[in-house]
């Protein structure tokens, strides 16, 4: 098993330079950049996302080729908005943010620093990136850990429900359900939740954003617990749909396949309950690829989904954090978060690999070649 650990962990540093390789050259081309941000804000124009979206030539090579175009203007030619701004103003910007040297210097420079964990300070706020991630990780943690924990206690039981009823009617309408909402996208769900129950429409049961009121200090112990559930209903409800759903067929099929075994046939004719063939026989070999769903649930639940549902609902966290770091081009959030979330990917999927053989010893990671 060591040497199966040893060879996935060198595996990774290939991985994890391809991500940052191909996220960099991306981003790179992408419309707009820390230094036209602020040229923009000096200028009054619009610094809004939909801006950036909208194909402007505004990127950090954008207009290069048209530097004649502008005369002799040197610097500020290289970006819309600067003209009119001393060439050497915008020398200090690209200095400031690094943009001074060519784009593969800076590519290196970044991946040396992040292998000794420096990811520098953000370019906007004057605060270092780990302290930015810190402060919204609680949120983040709280939103992921709670999703999971929904999943898996709900669809759990329900896939082993629907694969003893399979083919009833229980068995039939659960599916038309969870197809249905594996259909719908969640962050479309979590905005037909605000409406009907936050919005004040039709309903104003739950608070529109945040993850506690206001006056959550002044609270007793136990009204601060219900006021930290009842915040975050809407967006664990959004967020747990595609989980669930999933999760709950991957379950069913998973049984299923396990049911019709000879060894369940054998622990049923000798007499054994239902309950001890399913839960003492069936579950710890069905549960195998339940197990290797995890990784996935688990970067689904703290990278993906909640990218879209911090958004949506305002809570700020590391989704909210990445979101707002890449319409403001705030490159050195960015690039950290990105880097952390990947590494923590990549060692989830090892360590889910691992408990595969705590569960079944049966198992053997040596004899395959990675």
């Amino acid at each position: 098993m060591s040497a199966y650990i040893l060879r996935r962990l060198l595996l990774m540093i290939p991985t994890l330079f391809g991500i940052m390789l191909v996220s960099f050259v991306v981003i790179q081309f992408a419309p707009g950049g820390p230094v036209e941000r602020v040229i923009a804000q000096l200028s009054g124009s619009d610094t809004g996302a939909t801006s950036r979206m909208s194909g402007s030539q505004s990127g950090d090579y954008a207009g290069r080729g048209n530097e004649g175009a502008h005369g002799s203007d040197g610097g500020t030619a290289k970006y819309r908005g600067a003209q009119g701004l001393d060439p050497e103003f915008i020398k200090q910007l690209e200095k400031q943010f690094g943009f001074d040297k060519p784009a593969y210097e800076r590519f290196f420079i970044m991946l040396w620093k992040y292998i000794r964990f420096d990811f520098g300070k953000s370019y906007f706020r004057d605060v270092s990136v780990i302290d930015l991630i810190k402060e919204k990780l609680p949120v983040s943690i709280s939103l992921g850990l709670w999703m999971m924990l929904i999943a898996y206690a709900v669809s759990i039981p329900l896939g082993i429900r629907k694969a003893v009823k399979d083919g009833t009617r229980f068995d039939s309408w659960t599916s038309g359900i969870i197809i249905i909402a594996y259909a719908i996208p969640g962050f479309l769900f979590a905005i037909l939740l605000i409406i009907l129950f936050a919005g004040g429409s039709f309903f104003d049961w739950f608070p529109l954003r945040g993850l506690t009121s206001d006056n959550w200090a002044q609270l007793p112990w136990y009204s601060k617990i219900l006021d930290y559930f009842w915040h975050l209903t809407l967006p664990l409800i959004a967020m747990s749909l595609s989980a669930f759903t999933t999760m709950t067929l991957l379950t069913k099929n998973s049984f299923l396949d396990e049911i019709r075994k000879q060894y369940v046939l054998t622990a049923r004719a000798k007499g054994c309950k239902n309950a001890r063939v399913l839960y003492g026989h069936v579950f710890r070999n069905a549960m195998l690829i339940i197990i290797a769903g995890f990784p996935s649930t688990f970067i689904a639940a703290f990278f993906a989904e909640a990218l879209l549902i911090e958004t949506i609902f305002s809570l700020d966290g590391l989704g909210l954090l990445g979101f707002e770091s890449i319409m403001n081009r705030d490159y050195a959030v960015t690039f950290a978060t990105l880097y952390i979330f990947a590494l923590v990917g990549l060692f989830v999927s090892l360590i889910s690999d691992v408990i595969y053989t705590l569960v079944d010893p049966r198992i053997d990671f040596e004899a395959r070649e990675v």
